[in-house]
């Protein structure tokens, strides 16, 4: 999976295209992520114990890792994600817009 934790994403497809956010969780076995206030539902809870609240819970939700775009941060561009190796050995993602590398 080419976006990791901490990127900024814009949503490209759903009920929340159009959004940005940063990548709380990604979970590349799902090829899933969870993005900061993007994807919410409503989960009807009970109280148990006392740390939990009960009623309706809005929370962030898993969405897929194809309905977002990574945004470069030099560019501010939605992007496609490419690889290149530097001369060092390192393998580093680089925006397809600018030829920058992202990190």
């Amino acid at each position: 999976m080419k976006i990791r934790k901490d990127d900024t994403v814009l949503v490209i497809a759903g009920k929340d295209r159009g959004k940005k956010g940063k990548v709380r969780f990604a979970y590349p076995k799902n090829n899933t992520l969870v993005v900061e206030g993007i994807n919410f539902i409503r989960k009807h809870a009970r109280a148990t114990g006392r740390v939990k609240q009960a009623g309706i819970i809005e929370q962030e939700a898993q969405i897929a890792v194809s309905k977002v775009m990574l945004l470069c941060s030099r560019c501010n561009h939605p992007t496609r994600i490419g690889f290149r190796f530097l001369e060092d050995g390192r393998k580093v993602r680089i925006c397809r817009v600018c030829h920058e590398v992202i990190e």
